[in-house]
């Protein structure tokens, strides 16, 4: 009864559109205080979730893709992808998802790529006769693959969570993302072949050598990035530290990195990864309850009678994380639910590299559904749209999402593959 008073709680503030760091700690004192337990041990539980060492990896990562954006690194992608595919029937559609991709080695995060590439993509798609819903919802499911594909930043948090290898989580995650760029490239081939009249342009051998020379440097980045942990020289941490100055460095190079510009990177980064730790505290708190209240045995008993079929085990965890996707921000998921979880998934057989990509897919579903859906206010905050439309034109693309979550969940060599071609 306590557990069920605090979650609904928790969910009745959420709905109250408080913040969710706030939502979670505020019933998480009250209970503290209830138990009359000690509040030094629930800000013991606070100080010890941010006090790591890999999370330092958080706010790097958020600046790389933050600088990348200012510096205009977004918009040399676009065109390299522009004029690669200039003769594709829907070139600018396929661009979308190309320059997501791009960009998605350089940012792990999804808020990041739709700020910077909404910006450019979806005016560039309505100016060219693209209908708005296709537009948006073309260019907010792209902007998943960013959390998805290394260096994510979720997949960070979850390594830090669950104590396994950051690099193993990042090689796993790669075959998982592409899959997602060709989900979404298969609905575009369909659908431009129900919508005729998007023809493509002669291919430009000069203006795409002139925009393979500005990529050349962006580039670099992934190498630096994956390289580095793939090949051991660095850890995650100083991969994301020296990503962060070969952006600088890029962008002093390219004459649009000023002190305002790295003013407003500095200070969106802080804001962001500022937000990230007040919840991972938030949830650390949580967690000291769930590990109190012995929530992880009940549900193993629970689950173990209930079905001994590791498939349907995640089945089953994979609707309930659709769900709180839905309703609660996916780094407060990840570090709630995985003490919890990943030890029964490891019961089933189920490798906790593979269980945590399925996870960090499944979650990042939950940015484009409302009510949390951040990408969705963040492009219709671009746009000048309601959110309730941004949402409309979302709708159709979830299907290849879902179905590469199938996918991922079902045949798991898909996952593993790289993992276990690299050793780890």
């Amino acid at each position: 009864m306590t557990l069920l008073l605090l979650a609904l709680a928790i969910l009745a503030l959420l709905f109250a559109r408080v913040p969710v760091a706030f939502a979670i700690m505020g019933p998480s004192l009250v209970y503290f205080l209830v138990k009359d337990a000690s509040t030094g041990l629930a800000l013991k539980a606070v100080f010890d979730s941010v006090n790591s060492f890999p999370l330092l990896a958080v706010p790097l990562f958020i600046f790389v893709g933050v600088i990348a954006n200012r510096v205009g690194i977004a918009e040399r992608l676009f065109e390299f992808c522009l004029a690669g595919l200039s003769r594709v029937p829907g070139n600018l559609a396929y661009v979308n998802v190309g320059t997501s991709v791009g960009f998605a080695w350089m940012s792990g995060s999804a808020l990041a790529d739709a700020a910077g590439l909404g910006k450019v993509q979806v005016p560039a798609m309505v100016r060219h006769g693209y209908p708005f819903r296709f537009a948006t919802g073309l260019t907010a499911s792209s902007t998943l693959i960013s959390p998805v594909m290394p260096p994510s930043i979720p997949a960070v948090i979850f390594a830090a969570t669950a104590t396994i290898s950051t690099g193993a989580l990042f090689a796993a995650s790669v075959i998982p993302a592409l899959l997602m760029a060709l989900g979404l490239c298969i609905y575009i081939a369909i659908w431009v072949m129900r919508h005729p009249g998007f023809e493509g342009q002669p291919f430009d051998p000069a203006r795409f050598g002139r925009a393979t020379l500005k990529v050349i440097g962006p580039l670099g980045a992934p190498i630096i990035i994956l390289g580095g942990i793939m090949g051991g020289y660095f850890t995650p941490t100083e991969a994301a530290g020296i990503a962060a100055v070969y952006m600088l460095l890029l962008g002093a190079v390219y004459r649009t990195l000023t002190l305002k510009v790295l003013w407003e990177a500095v200070r969106e980064t802080v804001f962001l990864a500022g937000g990230i730790m007040i919840i991972i505290g938030a949830a650390g708190m949580l967690g000291q309850i769930l590990a109190r209240e012995r929530v992880a045995g009940t549900l193993a008993e629970w689950m173990t009678d209930f079905t001994s079929n590791p498939i349907m085990f995640l089945i089953l965890i994979n609707v309930l994380l659709i769900v709180l996707g839905m309703l609660i921000d996916a780094t407060a998921v990840i570090l709630v639910t995985v003490p919890v979880l990943l030890p029964l998934a490891v019961s089933y057989g189920i490798d906790p590299v593979h269980f945590g990509v399925i996870m960090i897919v499944n979650l990042m579903i939950g940015l484009l559904t409302p009510p949390v859906g951040s990408v969705l206010y963040i492009l219709s905050s671009i746009t000048g749209r309601p959110v309730e439309e941004v949402f409309k034109g979302v709708v159709p693309f979830l299907i290849p999402m879902l179905a590469v979550l199938i996918l991922i969940t079902c045949f798991p060599g898909l996952v593993m593959f790289l993992p276990n071609l690299l050793g780890f």
